[in-house]
């Protein structure tokens, strides 16, 4: 069977746990507000959205006082909490086994770009990603479609041969708008169940699993249909 040959990862969730970094810059962020910030379970699903979407559900529609919140996270995020992470086990040899076998990678990410890039410079294997696609400092919604047809135009490969791989229902959405294979990861900071209503083509419950699933080609032999294709 044919292997990808794009690659595409999602990062916040599928290459690295961003949560301690995430939340205490949003913690910091509604403090100088004076704003109570939901349960940290709630928070959880806060990661990979823009906050244009998830800031309203506790400032309402106060677009001044959503914009200051979101230039304080983005201060504390900037000064230290990007540095607050880490990769997932497993990531590291997936990603060397994929650039051996001679897979273009790529990042695409609601996080704003030069953030992303910063991140994915300092990654052990942050050589490995030919580009970096991420959000604009004024996106208000999850630009995941736009961003992976983007990178399909870039790398000059078509949805046949690509793949995104991500742990929210963005990720899936942004891959089936463009026919592209969807591969959803169980470990990050969505469900399970999120990903399959999505529509993922599959569900990856380790980083082996999911090398298993792109290095023997199945990834692309995955039917265009919904959820045709058991978690593994």
């Amino acid at each position: 069977m044919a292997l990808p040959r794009l690659v595409l990862f999602d990062l916040d969730g599928t290459l690295i746990d961003s949560q301690a970094g995430i939340l205490g810059s949003l913690r910091h962020a509604f403090a100088r507000i004076e704003a109570k910030l939901p349960e940290e379970a709630v928070l959880r699903g806060w990661i990979g959205p823009p906050f244009h979407e998830t800031f309203p559900q506790v400032l309402g529609d106060d677009e001044a006082r959503i914009e200051l919140a979101i230039a304080h996270y983005r201060e504390h995020y900037e000064a230290s909490g990007w540095a607050e992470h880490e990769v997932y086990p497993g990531i590291a040899d997936l990603i060397g086994a994929l650039d051996a076998a001679g897979c273009q990678l790529a990042i695409v990410t609601t996080k704003i770009e030069p953030q992303a890039r910063r991140i994915a410079a300092h990654l052990p294997f942050g050589g490995a990603f030919a580009r970096v696609y991420g959000a604009g400092h004024k996106t208000r919604h999850s630009a995941k479609a736009e961003m992976i047809a983007q990178a399909l135009a870039d790398f000059g490969t078509p949805p046949s041969g690509a793949v995104m791989v991500g742990d929210r229902h963005f990720d899936i959405a942004g891959a089936r708008a463009n026919d592209v294979r969807a591969l959803g990861v169980s470990w990050g900071f969505g469900s399970v169940e999120e990903l399959e209503d999505a529509g993922a083509h599959a569900i990856a419950a380790s980083p082996a699993a999911l090398a298993e699933l792109l290095l023997t080609g199945e990834a692309l032999s995955v039917p265009a249909g919904r959820a045709s294709f058991p978690a593994v």
